[in-house]
């Protein structure tokens, strides 16, 4: 007997649910992609200004508290009037000077306060397990201010308060008057340098298309058959277009801002016939989501899928009873 053909196990049924399947992982990484890139790019946000702003700044502020306290409350060598912790102890196994107990740390080279070397060590676990123990002297007085001082449950806030406030101060100085200058000076000056503009350019065109107040308001989104005759193009009305155009042409004209994909700060304008563009039913926020997902994205309103164009002497399909369509002219009716 012949083997029977092993084709016939790969039925349709186990190609449809293979496509079933590929289709809901898809959609799953449609549902999931969105926040989870969010969630990536705001933490990638805060690390940034965390470790070139934050940091930088904590450490300064520290090393200046470090220095103000340290140097009076540090001995390298045991006063002559101290006191030894016990009767008949060395004084460098520690002593009591002014009220206050010292300990040894550095092999017996410095004496801090117990109270420093205590909390310091008591709250390890603060600092993380791949955080060094402190050895020396400067470094208990380091973890000291940082877990005294200067906690993160403080910092933290304190930082996004003042980072938000001089954020504002600084987008109202540059805003007007000599601040402009400043910026368009500053401006002039990097597109000078080569490859550094390159870069400077690019990124100033994100943020700014991204957080600033965008001069050119958008009125509506229109279609324009753009660059020729039977391709459409999506395109923004920023307002109306020059005089003497439209005196030449005899009809308003309409200036459309054309983005291009998937960077929609980088398109052009062009002049067109108000009577050439097409309204659509769409948001400025659904425009742009369109042109950076390159048409992957089109909203709810514009997902109708259309059975019949009307053309002159054909009879559209008979949506409702399922009629097919007819390629003859239409009927007359007699009167």
């Amino acid at each position: 007997m012949e083997p029977m053909n092993s084709n016939l196990e790969n039925s349709p049924n186990d190609h449809t649910r293979a496509a079933s399947f590929r289709r809901a992982v898809l959609r799953g990484l449609g549902v999931v992609l969105p926040p989870l890139l969010t969630i990536v790019v705001l933490i990638w946000a805060w690390s940034t200004i965390e470790t070139y702003i934050l940091r930088p700044i904590e450490s300064g502020i520290r090393h200046s508290i470090v220095l103000s306290i340290s140097p009076s409350k540090t001995y390298s060598n045991v006063p002559a009037d101290a006191m030894p912790l016990a009767i008949g102890t060395p004084r460098l196994n520690g002593f009591t000077y002014k009220g206050t107990t010292f300990i040894p740390v550095q092999a017996g080279r410095r004496f801090i306060p117990d109270y420093v070397k205590r909390l310091v060590d008591e709250k390890t676990d603060y600092f993380g397990p791949d955080s060094p123990a402190p050895v020396s002297a400067n470094s208990y007085w380091h973890r000291y201010v940082q877990l005294e001082f200067m906690p993160r449950s403080i910092v933290v806030p304190v930082f996004l308060i003042v980072f938000t406030t001089v954020l504002y101060f600084l987008g109202r100085m540059f805003t007007f008057g000599l601040g402009r200058w400043f910026v368009h000076s500053f401006d002039r000056a990097i597109s000078r340098i080569p490859v550094v503009n390159k870069i400077y350019g690019s990124v100033k065109q994100v943020t700014d298309f991204a957080f600033s107040d965008r001069e050119i308001e958008f009125n509506r989104v229109v279609a324009i058959q753009y660059p020729r005759e039977g391709i459409w193009s999506l395109g923004f009305v920023t307002g109306n277009s020059m005089r003497e155009i439209a005196e030449a042409t005899g009809e308003q004209m309409l200036s459309v801002l054309m983005p291009t994909s998937p960077m929609p700060m980088t398109g052009f304008t062009v002049t067109v016939k108000k009577s050439e563009a097409i309204d659509l039913d769409l948001t400025i926020d659904e425009a742009i989501q369109f042109v950076v997902s390159c048409g992957v994205v089109v909203p709810p309103q514009q997902q109708r899928v259309v059975n019949a164009v009307a053309r002159p002497g054909v009879q559209p399909p008979n949506l409702t009873t399922g009629g097919e369509e007819t390629s003859g002219p239409t009927p007359q009716t007699q009167s």
